[in-house]
């Protein structure tokens, strides 16, 4: 069991389902707020009580601290609403392969170092040159670099899985993220230090994430066929009279009939066999 199975045992009730769909929601409301300001039928000065900027937290505005999620990736509506219909699908598979609990602490932990990654360079700056640095997140630090490690680590579970690149072009996980690392790489080449803070912080839950977590071959698709048929082959054998879900083999016990019972599975025996404790070792395999 690795840290985030003992994590999970502690705080899983807390998790939040669908969280793809509060992200997404964030996007949409934040390009209605842009472009609603661009029409001047909002005051631009709204749009500025939105972004993340250390310096005017410190002085009480910390609504910043989870407003900056509405900073749409994109300006275009076509563009937005690829990427929202994209990110949708792939957020929600993800959640459905991890659990609820897994893929709410990768996507908060990514928020959280894109946050504390931001006022480190506000302190960095403070401290080392003594004057504030302007951090306005505007088109900088926003949480589509954090989205980005959602498609990162569907990619790793399911690199050859095809999606249809903007419902035309048919192109496996694994190039797109490729492509998509590729781009990210260049940005973080040709960005300024903020830029490139951000967009390594923002992936950093993507690097932990894997590495700290040994056993994640059991979440691929794979592994998941392979438990989805178990399941549908053992069904029918673990429902019985009266709603009791153990019974054995041999005396036909379960344990409805004794709570002391303990019942265990044979590992020599061909198909789901079950045996109480009396038959376990006694019993004759069944070939």
């Amino acid at each position: 069991m690795n840290w985030l199975d003992k994590l999970e045992r502690k705080l899983g009730r807390f998790a939040i389902p669908n969280l793809t769909v509060y992200l997404m929601i964030c996007y949409v409301i934040g390009f209605m707020l842009w472009n609603l300001a661009a029409m001047n039928l909002i005051p631009a000065e709204v749009i500025g009580y939105l972004t993340l900027e250390p310096a005017l937290i410190l002085r009480g505005q910390v609504w910043r601290l989870i407003t900056w999620l509405v900073v749409p990736p994109s300006s275009n509506l076509i563009s937005l609403v690829f990427f929202v219909l994209l990110y949708y699908s792939l957020g929600t598979a993800l959640e459905r392969t991890w659990g609820v609990f897994r893929y709410n602490v990768y996507i908060f932990s990514g928020l959280l170092f894109t946050v504390l990654a931001v006022f480190g360079l506000y302190a960095f700056y403070y401290f080392a040159y003594g004057f504030e640095m302007p951090m306005s997140v505007l088109g900088m630090a926003g949480s589509n670099y954090v989205t980005l490690s959602i498609f990162l680590a569907f990619a790793a579970i399911y690199p050859e899985m095809e999606v249809l690149l903007y419902f035309i072009l048919p192109i496996k996980m694994k190039w797109m993220a490729l492509v998509y690392v590729a781009i990210a790489g260049y940005d973080f080449i040709n960005g300024n230090i903020v830029t490139r803070v951000v967009i390594g912080t923002s992936l950093l839950n993507f690097v932990i994430f894997f590495l700290s977590s040994r056993n994640f071959k059991r979440f691929g698709p794979g592994e998941q066929a392979r438990k989805a048929k178990f399941k549908k082959q053992s069904r029918p054998h673990m429902t019985y009279t009266n709603g009791a879900h153990h019974r054995c083999a041999v005396c036909g016990r379960t344990e409805l009939d004794d709570p002391c019972l303990e019942f265990r599975y044979c590992s020599k025996c061909n198909g789901n066999y079950e045996y109480c404790q009396d038959h376990l070792f006694t019993h004759e395999h069944v070939k």
